[in-house]
């Protein structure tokens, strides 16, 4: 449900966060690892894009929509995407947040994403392995993965969270 905000000088207005669009170098690699270490599923894909998109997004070829937990993930490739990743000092997401109920989910993320590395099945963009779980002062418990792009996640259970 979305929540009520306030936006600067207007009336409340609802927000709610619908998708995360990533694109992608490998749409089959990624497609397979969020599958594996999400439990995504695909809802839809396109390959037929407005006019709109193809002046935003030039040399998209296909866009793949899958599920987990009621997240929802937009999975695309473009037509001479170089491969390269961001230096970190541009603008960009730096990080995309999950909660979980459990410190012990935590722990199943990181061993999660350890076997599926080891596995050899799924190309990374960066071979960066999962940070410890950190906790901070209030008894929040963070931990940091990258997906098969370099995108950054963190997954992080807060005491008494809503």
């Amino acid at each position: 449900m979305p929540e009520t905000s306030t936006l600067p000088g207007r009336e409340k207005v609802a927000l709610g966060f619908h998708h995360l669009g990533i694109q992608t170098a490998d749409l089959e690699n990624c497609l397979a690892w969020y599958r594996d270490f999400f439990g995504a599923e695909p809802n839809w894909s396109l390959d037929r894009f407005s006019e709109l998109t193809l002046s935003r997004l030039p040399g998209i070829r296909r866009l793949v929509e899958v599920e987990a937990g009621g997240v929802r993930f937009h999975l695309f490739d473009r037509d001479g995407h170089t491969r390269t990743l961001p230096d970190g000092w541009g603008t960009l997401f730096q990080h995309v947040c999950v909660e979980v109920d459990s410190p012990a989910e935590l722990h199943e993320v990181r061993e999660r994403w350890i076997e599926l590395f080891r596995s050899g099945r799924y190309a990374f963009a960066r071979p960066d392995g999962p940070t410890d779980i950190v906790t901070d002062a209030e008894g929040v418990q963070s931990l940091y993965v990258l997906d098969v792009n370099g995108l950054e996640f963190e997954f992080t259970y807060i005491p008494g969270g809503d």
